[in-house]
């Protein structure tokens, strides 16, 4: 069988941010701006750098030690947060700056920003062992806002490759078209699929020097069979899909995608996100990468840290194990078809003299 080759810096990381069975059970606590609405309606005020910096120490210090990896921010979360960072727990950094600027057809639209003074090198620098971007993406969207949003892909996957740090893309779909009024509306419900399945496409070919992809479940549950009539949230929807179509969905990414794959919560309630992370498993899915369906109910106790860190050291471990326990049928990142086992995985340039050629 011929090896699959990956750079040590790389092999690293990946292991570094999964656990000891190669899945990647991650947590993700870099939110700014949801993270700063969700504040300020329970403490009635404008919530502010101290009050970011108090819910991420808090976070990081109770959940951190279950999962393989924690995702933060340089911004809140890094020089608050690090010390209480679990010493099993890999570390993942954001580079890029909460919110997006409109752009594009009718101003709606998305461009990224990257965080102006931060860096992948500094990423590396200070230890961690990955970098992610999230970036918003619609692959029927206009060429210039698509070239915008993949030039910063190529460029942050090209200073991965100097730093040999692993490069984790969160590539998120959103509505913009005349008809698509907003994530619920029927036509973005029936569009999404083949949208998340062709982002999967694009930025796992190999000219983005992505390493994994942290995608979207492509199926809104709120409108499968099996779930329609307010399962969720109460509310009764249009039949759109069954659970073999969100299968398939599933399925279709880890066909399309040329590497390992992990599903994010994307703010749905645990109830629902246990249920795609269940099926995303079983589809080939490597893992998670969860932030608010884990912890956002705690935010209903700030300012009160007491009662913060008793919903975190109850609820948020209990969603910790509903997601655990859903991922077990995931498939290990070295069992992914790019690297096919941990014996077919070497190093790059391995020889005699690897060291100083490195």
């Amino acid at each position: 069988m011929d090896k699959t080759y990956i750079s040590a810096g790389k092999l690293k990381g990946l292991m570094r941010i999964t656990d000891e069975s190669g899945r990647f059970r991650m947590l993700a606590i870099d939110q700014r701006g949801s993270l700063q609405k969700m504040l300020s309606n329970s403490s009635k005020r404008e919530a502010g750098f101290p009050d970011l910096v108090i819910a991420k120490r808090i976070v990081t210090l109770i959940l951190s030690p279950y999962f393989s990896a924690t995702l933060m921010d340089p911004e809140y979360g890094i020089p608050e947060s690090l010390k209480y960072l679990n010493k099993h727990s890999g570390l993942l950094v954001a580079t890029e700056k909460s919110g997006t600027e409109a752009s594009g057809y009718q101003d709606r639209e998305k461009k990224t920003t990257l965080i102006e003074g931060w860096s992948v090198k500094k990423i590396k620098k200070l230890g961690a062992d990955a970098a992610k971007l999230l970036l918003y993406y619609r692959p029927d969207g206009t060429s210039e806002i698509k070239n915008y949003q993949e030039s910063i892909v190529k460029f942050l996957g090209e200073e991965c490759k100097k730093e040999d740090i692993p490069f984790v893309l969160e590539p998120v779909t959103y509505p913009f078209k005349d008809d698509e009024v907003s994530q619920d509306s029927l036509e973005f419900v029936k569009r999404k699929p083949e949208l998340v399945i062709q982002t999967a496409k694009e930025f796992s070919k190999e000219e983005y020097g992505v390493d994994l992809l942290k995608m979207e479940f492509p199926i809104n549950l709120k409108y499968v069979k099996e779930f329609r009539q307010g399962y969720f949230d109460g509310k009764e929807r249009e039949e759109i899909y069954s659970i073999k179509d969100a299968e398939d969905a599933s399925y279709e990414i880890t066909k399309t995608s040329r590497i390992p794959w992990v599903i994010l919560s994307a703010g749905v309630d645990i109830e629902e996100f246990v249920v795609n992370v269940e099926i995303a498993s079983r589809c080939g899915a490597s893992g998670f990468l969860a932030g608010r369906a884990i912890w956002k109910d705690f935010t209903k106790y700030y300012p009160s840290e007491n009662d913060m860190i008793e919903w975190l050291l109850t609820s948020g471990v209990s969603n910790y194990y509903k997601v655990f326990e859903a991922s077990k049928k995931s498939t290990p990142f070295f069992e992914h078809k790019l690297f096919k086992s941990l014996a077919n995985i070497s190093v790059s340039g391995t020889s005699e003299n690897w060291y100083k050629e490195y």
